[in-house]
């Protein structure tokens, strides 16, 4: 903290993180770092495999490896930073320190929710216009559609950022969350916040309402051509295509709408910050498994790999 007259500026804050659990910090610090690992090496492992094998180079598995990028750098913003909290008697984070973790957090978060959307648009492609889905989908469409993700978080991020540096913080210093947060840190603010909840009140409605609402739609017309195809074998099949990115969708939206709602007068009770834990780290090392286990070409990939390794 610094003096300037009568006031006194805070340079850094305090993250509680699970220090109100000292009986189980081990086992806390165990399965989070597990769970980190799989994260890691699950994600990074798609990557690879979908970049070897030609047979995934399609507009599907391009946004996967997306996806799977997005949710490595999502999980570094926060948990890195968490496990070492675990040894450390004074939890600290300097302020710039907090605005990257915030701003790095954020960027990955919403262009996760902008590429949802842009794979939403993918499948309704591949299941409304089979005809027409390899000169829709083109590989320019998905290198914009992606690109167009990364930079609208990057510019909401920016602003967000532009926003926080304009927060000034006098009093406690004390953050009850394991990773610097938005409503937390507004909470702690000696200065008016109106402005920035409305401008998190914009960005919410842009990249969370409007980008579910599209999905919706987008899953709206997929169920309606579903149910026309005559064979169930055939509805099983174009079902399939689409169950793996639902269940992503689903839990990635319930679980940061319900945190957020929980969260937004800036408290944190113990159940709130596990419920983050669920969507900031365990989500991402969720994806890959959603993604792959019922995946039959990821399992062709893999056979291919394996039998590629076997005559080297």
């Amino acid at each position: 903290m610094t003096g300037g007259g009568n006031t006194t500026e805070i340079t850094y804050f305090i993250l509680l993180g699970f220090s109100d659990f000292p009986r189980i910090l081990a086992v806390l610090f165990a399965v989070f770092l597990l769970i980190y690992i799989l994260t890691l090496t699950w994600n990074l492992g798609l990557i690879i495999l979908i970049r070897m094998d030609s047979h995934l180079h399609t507009p599907m598995y391009f946004f996967l490896s997306n996806l799977s990028f997005i949710d490595v750098c999502y999980v570094t913003s926060t948990a890195p930073k968490m496990l070492s909290n675990f040894f450390q008697e004074q939890q600290t984070i300097t302020f710039v320190g907090c605005a990257v973790q915030y701003f790095v957090f954020s960027t990955m978060g919403l262009s996760e929710s902008c590429l949802m959307t842009a794979m939403a648009y993918d499948r309704y492609t591949a299941i409304c216009n089979p005809l027409l889905y390899s000169s829709v989908m083109s590989p320019k469409l998905c290198i914009q559609m992606v690109l167009g993700s990364y930079l609208a978080a990057l510019s909401a991020s920016i602003s967000q950022l532009c926003a926080m540096f304009q927060l000034h913080f006098c009093g406690p210093n004390v953050i009850n969350h394991f990773f610097c947060d938005m409503p937390q840190l507004l909470i702690l603010s000696c200065t008016d916040t109106f402005f920035v909840q409305l401008l998190l009140a914009i960005l919410a409605m842009i990249f969370g309402i409007i980008n579910a609402f599209i999905i919706m739609i987008s899953y709206g017309f997929i169920v309606i051509s579903i149910m026309k195809i005559t064979s169930a074998k055939g509805r099983s099949k174009a079902f399939n295509t689409c169950a793996s990115h639902l269940t992503a969708v689903s839990l990635f939206y319930t679980s940061s709408i319900f945190v957020y709602l929980s969260s937004s007068s800036g408290g944190s009770s113990s159940f709130d910050r596990f419920a983050s834990v669920f969507y900031t780290v365990v989500i991402p090392m969720l994806n890959p498994l959603i993604y792959s286990l019922r995946n039959k070409e990821i399992k062709d990939a893999l056979k291919r790999l394996q039998k590629k390794r076997w005559y080297c």
